[in-house]
């Protein structure tokens, strides 16, 4: 096991790096005081529209700060949220495209659409080749993951946190747009939007042991893995009997990698994945966190649609 300088270390490094953030690939586009994140390559795509939301430039007050909120919360109205949604689609030149979001459950749970749905939808994924829709995922430290097909011009949206991840739903959509779409993943392009970073993303040692059960790569994802089984060599000096000792300590995830990895696994090329670096937890002033915020956190909006 690495010693505790050693993980602290990994941890600090971890977390400058998503300080930092991935300024290679992405772009910020400002309209107004709103702030959207973009992939150059798909906004070269004349025929589709795309963006990832940040927190300024809404309508919503939280704790006295205007912000972006593009999801249903307690603290918030919905006149608010309809005026940010209004806004966000607005600045994408995406007016005339109809949003659907779903009823995200943490699930496996994907949808075709080929029109707008009556009612709200529950799952966490979407996808269609249809023109006029506007795919959309709500996060607030969940990775949204945003799938193109520059060939079949299809497109798919994906929600995923820990449990989504673990069920594979993003290795499934890709795999509802080959059986309905005859998509092939080399072709795809995927971008991986901000979300809680390996530096920020604690569970228990009861999420690695599942992931373990499920990947054989699993280690790779964690900063220290441990499934809270491994033997305690100097257990003696805490004096305490067996089965009352100290639950093991948490361990950090990275879903971006997690996921990064189950697509190269379903067959998109290396060149075609876009990860932003950016974390949810360390870059509050841009983004909102769930983890850090409670319930009082609001919501991003990743979308995807076909003009």
């Amino acid at each position: 096991m690495a010693s505790t300088r050693t993980v602290a270390a990994k941890r600090s490094a971890r977390k400058s790096r998503a300080r930092a953030g991935d300024k290679s690939i992405w772009t910020e586009r400002k309209v107004r005081s709103m702030r959207i994140l973009q992939i150059p390559v798909l906004a070269k795509l004349p025929w589709l529209v795309h963006g990832f939301s940040a927190k300024p430039g809404g309508v919503s007050d939280q704790g006295g700060e205007k912000v972006l909120n593009l999801g249903y919360t307690e603290w918030d109205t919905k006149e608010s949220v309809l005026e940010n949604r209004r806004r966000f689609q607005s600045a994408l030149d995406a007016s005339d495209l109809h949003l659907i979001s779903l009823q995200q459950i943490h699930s496996d749970v994907i949808h075709l659409f080929d029109a707008a749905p009556a009612e709200l939808c529950r799952g966490d994924a979407s996808a269609t080749n249809s023109p006029g829709l506007l795919l959309g995922v709500q996060t607030a430290d969940c990775v949204p993951i945003l799938l193109v097909d520059p060939k079949k011009r299809t497109i798919a949206a994906v929600h995923a946190g820990w449990r989504g991840t673990l069920q594979r739903i993003l290795v499934k959509a890709i795999g509802k747009m080959q059986m309905q779409y005859k998509s092939n993943p080399a072709d795809l392009l995927a971008a991986i939007g901000p979300s809680i970073g390996g530096c920020c993303y604690e569970v228990g040692t009861e999420v690695a042991t599942q992931f373990l059960s499920q990947f054989a790569e699993a280690p790779e994802w964690f900063d220290e893995f441990r499934t809270g089984d491994e033997p305690n060599p100097i257990q003696w000096l805490n004096m305490m009997p067996p089965g009352h000792q100290p639950p093991p300590k948490n361990v950090l995830l990275d879903l971006r990698k997690a996921n990064r990895a189950q697509l190269l696994g379903a067959g998109l090329r290396t060149a075609n994945i876009f990860v932003s670096d950016l974390c949810t937890a360390c870059r509050r002033d841009l983004l909102f966190s769930y983890r850090k915020e409670g319930p009082q956190s609001g919501r991003l909006l990743s979308v995807i649609g076909i003009r």
